[in-house]
């Protein structure tokens, strides 16, 4: 009998060894050996080279743009009219701005009325000044 308890003390002793040894091997190759971070850093890599393919194609575009504003004088107009407000001598301005907002009386607090561009003598200078 004294055999066999010697014989599953050993098998208890060696099973804990291996548990130990099982749950002591994860923690070694995450933490101690650098494995968490090698795989953090791998992630944050493949996000910045995402995010620097993106900044470059961004670059190219404002670059095919900005080439266009130098020598293109068509491009140089669609900005000036869509960005500036600005009008050829001649043409005539429809401000379609009111009627919209006319049309949504969420966008007036209640209570007040709408107020028309011409009611705003610093907006008509500055619509005057664009269309000049």
């Amino acid at each position: 009998m004294r055999r066999e308890t010697k014989t599953w003390a050993g098998r208890l002793v060696a099973a804990a060894v291996v548990a130990f040894v099982l749950a002591y091997l994860p923690y070694f190759l995450y933490t101690r050996s650098g494995l968490g971070r090698t795989l953090l850093l791998a992630r944050d890599l493949k996000t910045l080279r995402a995010r620097n393919q993106e900044l470059a194609a961004e670059n190219d575009r404002l670059a095919r743009e900005a080439e266009a504003l130098r020598s293109d004088p068509n491009a140089m107009e669609r900005v000036a009219r869509s960005d500036l407000g600005w009008v050829k001598p001649g043409e005539i301005v429809v401000d379609l701005t009111d009627a919209l907002q006319a049309d949504v009386p969420a966008a007036t607090p209640p209570g007040k009325t709408p107020r028309s561009r011409g009611d705003r003598p610093e907006a008509a200078e500055t619509t005057l000044a664009h269309r000049k």
